[in-house]
């Protein structure tokens, strides 16, 4: 009876103050949990959990040593992608992270992904523009993968001694120089022969992928994969 009382409060509620969706702004229907169903279909999915020969895999694994590189959306300037991970990155959404990383988390589970990997790390972020920020966009993410898979994660393992300026707007090479030396394995003995799957928001160059690459693989972990929210 209660739980019927508090359905009829929100359905009352939203139709004062409805909830909107962070792809579109378009009104949620019920059952649809932060983004709508039309944006879901409509954004650009990859669908590189299927074919781990894919575009993503053949650019990152000449240069890294990986077992799968996996995205969910393609990246387009001003499009809903974009403007999904502004909200989740600017405007205090991590739920956002979460909820891709359990939708995301599901199309693994159906490739037949969910034991290949032991532990799930997200790339870092500096202290202080987590501070600010109040939460790593990545790790909500992770956490999301984590709970679906159920693959542990933690966001202390790695982590990100060097404030670096944001790599929005940099070329290529200034990229490459501005991520150099800023990472820290705080544990070795937790990456040592365990197979990691390392998550970020969106790839670009893939420079800062690849600098956490480096370093897990020294650390000695027995496979390295990536996923990511968005490849550009």
């Amino acid at each position: 009876m209660k739980t019927k009382t508090l359905e009829i409060l929100h359905d009352f509620v939203s139709l004062f103050f409805p909830r909107l969706c962070v792809g579109c702004s378009d009104t949620l229907v019920k059952g649809e949990p932060i983004i709508c169903t039309t944006c879901m279909l409509e954004m650009p999915q990859t669908g590189y959990h299927k074919d781990l020969s894919n575009a993503l895999y053949r650019r990152l694994s000449y240069r890294i040593p990986l077992k799968y590189a996996m995205s969910i959306f393609k990246f387009s300037k001003s499009g809903r992608v974009q403007h999904l991970l502004h909200e989740l990155k600017y405007k205090n959404q991590p739920e956002i992270g979460r909820m891709l990383g359990l939708f995301y988390g599901e199309q693994l589970i159906d490739v037949n992904l969910i034991e290949a990997f032991e532990i799930i790390i997200p790339i870092p972020l500096h202290q202080s523009r987590k501070r600010k920020r109040g939460y790593n966009q990545s790790a909500k993410f992770a956490e999301g993968l984590s709970e679906i898979l159920r693959v542990p994660f933690s966001d202390e393992l790695l982590l990100r001694e060097t404030n670096t300026e944001t790599q929005t707007r940099k070329t290529k090479l200034s990229r490459w120089e501005n991520i150099k030396g800023t990472f820290k394995i705080v544990k070795p003995s937790e990456i040592k022969g365990r197979k990691i799957l390392l998550v970020d928001d969106v790839i670009t160059t893939g420079a800062t992928l690849e600098a956490c690459a480096e370093i897990l693989l020294s650390s000695g972990c027995a496979e390295l994969s990536i996923a990511c929210i968005a490849e550009a």
